[in-house]
């Protein structure tokens, strides 16, 4: 199911109309991209704590959260290059877009598309920054929450458990 999802994020990228406005458009487009990546990512953290897979979940949550958060950058480059032609070295289409935000996220850089205006930069610090977060802090977030999990379903094992064992002990001999 993951995949699914993951596949659907980049074909929706792909598919749904982004057309250039004002430099403005690209930032909403982070901030919002941004929110929705926070919304899933607490939607998914409560559902590790609770589902009776957590360590399931947990890949799910990585799986569907890092494809979200790749798209969203690689669409805000791809609106800043066509609201400001030659705001990277070379002119970006959608797959250009993807290939670089992959290619910093991924830390490779291949130097082949470098942003060469401060906007450019600045949105590429910003998924940088983005990147470190996503790879420590929120991975350790969720794997906080897959134990959290482990130890509540211990804890459901073990009350049922004793219940069991009550229940024999008041039905024995």
């Amino acid at each position: 199911m993951t995949s699914v999802v993951s596949v659907a994020v980049v074909a929706a990228y792909f598919a749904l109309p982004l057309s250039p406005q004002r430099s403005a458009v690209g930032w909403l487009t982070v901030i919002g991209g941004l929110a929705a990546v926070a919304a899933l990512l607490v939607w998914h953290l409560r559902s590790i704590i609770v589902s009776p897979y957590p360590r399931v979940r947990a890949v799910a949550a990585m799986a569907t959260t890092i494809p979200l958060f790749v798209v969203v950058f690689a669409s805000s480059h791809f609106l800043l290059d066509e609201s400001a032609p030659g705001s990277y070295s070379e002119g970006l289409s959608r797959l250009d877009a993807l290939y670089f935000s992959v290619t910093v996220f991924a830390t490779v850089g291949f130097g082949d598309i470098v942003p060469v205006s401060d906007p450019a930069r600045a949105l590429t610090t910003v998924q940088m920054v983005g990147d470190l977060v996503i790879l420590g802090l929120v991975a350790q977030v969720i794997v906080g929450a897959m134990r959290q999990g482990l130890r509540r379903r211990a804890a459901e094992a073990e009350v049922a458990a004793e219940a069991e064992r009550d229940a024999d002990a008041s039905s024995g001999p």
